[in-house]
């Protein structure tokens, strides 16, 4: 392998190679994953002075250990974290000169649950589908990482990215999530309708990558029995026997056979993928 490679010295809890994702694949069955944060991903390749698709590391809770076999610019963004490069302090949120065999380390998030590290150049594992992205779900892609497994990266570009201050909005204190009804909600009764868009939920630590799961009133339905199943999208919130809405996230089925009472907008799924157990949810409505 060539000698632009970073090696995996601690890989954390949960961390993997993500993009912006495959979208238009769906009628495949393959969903679109990508990172959970695009804003936070495209602020820290415009800071590695890479385009906004390329690969980076997401990193989950706890962050991660990593030795460049080369000198290499790397940018940490997402959720605040402490960033030490051989054991001293180095910057978040702007570009960190780190040299061939140094450690480079993403300490446990501050505030949110996942940080990006992009460096320059990309990580440059094969694509599948267009993408390097890891999903969870299908299995396509590179597995998470694991200590000791080795990343290739691209050719670095003599331009570097700059901004004054990284306009990252931070975990929210309480994520308000705005959302379009149907295409089932005609399956809940007029209580639990109300109660979806009036009561507070709270983030479950039951969520992944797949969805945000809530703790909260269970809604009614109106419509007992089976339904068939159907297209899911990014956003849909869909509700299990149980009653308590799940938001889908970048590696949520394609499918599903409990019906959706909303969709999210798009926009707001970001601050969803930073939103720790116990944060409060509002759901409003939009038309």
């Amino acid at each position: 392998m060539s000698d632009r490679a970073v090696s995996v010295v601690r890989a954390g809890a949960l961390t993997t190679v993500q993009d912006l994702g495959r979208p238009g694949y769906a009628h495949l069955g393959v969903p679109r994953s990508g990172a959970l944060d695009p804003a936070a991903l495209r602020l820290v390749n415009r800071l590695a002075g890479n385009g906004e698709d390329a690969a980076v590391l997401e990193t989950t809770v706890d962050g991660c250990a990593l030795r460049p076999r080369c000198a290499v610019t790397v940018a940490v963004g997402g959720a605040p974290c402490p960033v030490r490069v051989d054991g001293r302090p180095a910057a978040w949120g702007t570009t960190v000169r780190v040299g061939a065999g140094s450690v480079l380390e993403i300490g446990a998030a501050a505030r949110g649950l996942r940080s990006y590290v992009a460096f320059g150049g990309g990580i440059t594992v094969p694509p599948v589908l267009g993408s390097r992205s890891t999903d969870l779900l299908s299995g396509l892609g590179p597995a998470p990482l694991a200590d000791g497994a080795v990343l290739p990266l691209g050719a670095a570009s003599a331009v570097r990215g700059s901004v004054d201050a990284p306009p990252w909005p931070g975990p929210p204190d309480e994520l308000v999530l705005r959302v379009r009804p149907g295409p089932r909600d005609d399956w809940f009764t007029a209580e639990a309708l109300r109660a979806f868009i009036t009561r507070a939920y709270r983030v479950s630590p039951a969520s992944n990558r797949i969805g945000l799961r809530l703790e909260g009133p269970a809604l009614e339905r109106a419509v007992p029995g089976e339904l068939a199943s159907e297209g899911m999208v990014l956003g849909a919130v869909q509700v299990p026997p149980d009653g308590r809405p799940v938001v889908f996230l970048a590696d949520h089925p394609t499918t599903g056979g409990y019906p959706v009472v909303a969709v999210v907008r798009e926009a707001d799924l970001g601050a969803a993928a930073q939103a720790v157990p116990g944060t409060p949810v509002r759901f409003v409505r939009v038309r």
